[in-house]
């Protein structure tokens, strides 16, 4: 079987909807050259349809979504040194879920309040998510707790090229850490 390297990594950046997750995700790639994958396009069709009609997601929902995203960071890590998957991963046991049978594993925390979540949602267009949903998603949020040391928290109430910066910074140093061990 073909196993990844030690030195590939998928960074999922996970948050509420609103967050920046998509926004820093794509900058990221673009500087850095590398895969990215919007896990919102992983969605079965019905919950897009259910999000769509302003329904919120339950955990039956998810689940076929995390496992097809699960799927994408095994393949991701096999095939490339660094890539970028865009994932809400609000709870723990989601987190879990991706992180079986995958290693080298890295979550980015774009952490934000909600009235500032709330006012970017609310001037965005073109997206199935309905802003309204969002008490739901931060009602489903677990801050990640001592114990996931794979997760790094940006505060995203600063400017986008200070969260840039962080985040450019956070993969920076992911890379030279496992560089050294190796």
């Amino acid at each position: 079987m073909n196993i990844s390297s030690p030195l590939h990594h998928v960074f999922i950046f996970m948050g509420v909807s609103g967050s920046g997750k998509s926004t820093v995700a794509n900058a990221v790639a673009q500087k850095l050259n590398i895969a990215l994958l919007d896990g919102d396009y992983l969605h079965p069709r019905t919950n897009i349809a259910k999000m769509s009609s302003g329904h919120p997601l339950n955990d039956n929902d998810r689940l076929p979504w995390l496992q097809a995203i699960n799927d994408a960071v095994f393949a991701m890590q096999r095939t490339n040194e660094s890539s970028l998957i865009v994932c809400s991963a609000l709870t723990k046991n989601y987190r879990n879920l991706l992180r079986q049978g995958n290693h080298n594993i890295v979550f980015i925390y774009l952490k934000g309040d909600f009235k500032t979540i709330q006012v970017r949602l609310q001037a965005r267009k073109g997206h199935f998510f309905q802003s309204k949903m969002l008490a739901t998603q931060f009602a489903t949020l677990e801050d990640p707790d001592e114990d996931e040391k794979d997760v790094w928290i940006v505060d995203i109430n600063q400017p986008l090229q200070n969260v840039l910066n962080v985040t450019l910074g956070i993969i920076k140093e992911v890379k030279r850490n496992f560089m050294e061990v190796v």
